[in-house]
């Protein structure tokens, strides 16, 4: 797979995206209760405020601001620019406390054992080598820490991928069984999976596979 051209169409594409990717209830957090459904999902996954959260893959930073809100302090960030550029609005006013970046959410540049939380939100199944991601996620991770990935699976694998080109790793999704499977390879421990199923999240009823993850990194991790 050319990687590297793959990651610059994934880069256009979602810069292409930004303007109207808030128009979807669940990208902008617009439905009735969401905001607050959100709010309570990454209160109980999140450790206590004030942590340090390392949300990869932000987008608009909906979740940035949520996090934040919670008291929380954030390093954000994402491969579009066009998307950073609106998070950095998003979240202006808690700009002692939050930092978003244009970087690759896949190889952020963060130091090892950095950050308590790795966040990351239908991000995984963008990317030309996930487990690659998820192996240098779980480095960032202090000891004691945790990665909180919220993903879904909802197509069948396609041919191509929505980018053209071959079609990547978890296009269309990744199942829960799978992702959780990938982080127990990895050495990941006291794993819980979470179905989000709730319309409220999401402003719809919907008919595919939603959930969340939440597992401690390996203390062996460096």
């Amino acid at each position: 797979m050319d990687v590297t051209g793959q990651a610059d169409r994934i880069r256009q594409f979602w810069d292409g995206y930004a303007a109207d990717y808030d128009a979807e209830p669940d990208h902008g957090l617009r439905g009735p209760g969401m905001r607050r459904a959100w709010r309570d999902l990454l209160s109980e996954a999140l450790p206590p405020a004030p942590a340090l959260i390392a949300d990869l893959g932000c987008g608009t930073g909906s979740l940035t601001e949520v996090v934040a809100a919670l008291g929380h302090r954030v390093w954000a960030c994402d491969s579009s620019g066009a998307m950073v550029a609106l998070a950095r609005q998003k979240v202006a006013r808690f700009a002692d406390r939050v930092t978003v970046r244009q970087a690759d959410a896949a190889d952020p540049p963060l130091t090892p054992r950095s950050v308590d939380v790795v966040l990351a939100r239908h991000v995984v199944w963008t990317m030309p080598d996930p487990v690659a991601a998820l192996r240098r996620w779980l480095s960032l991770v202090r000891p004691g820490g945790q990665v909180v990935l919220i993903e879904g699976r909802w197509q069948a694998h396609p041919d191509a991928s929505y980018v053209g080109g071959p079609a990547l790793p978890w296009d269309g999704g990744v199942s829960a069984v799978d992702l959780a499977q990938a982080l127990a390879n990895l050495g990941v421990t006291d794993l819980a999976v979470t179905p989000l199923d709730d319309d409220v999240l999401w402003g719809r009823a919907i008919e595919d596979e939603r959930y969340l993850i939440v597992a401690a990194a390996p203390d062996g991790q460096s």
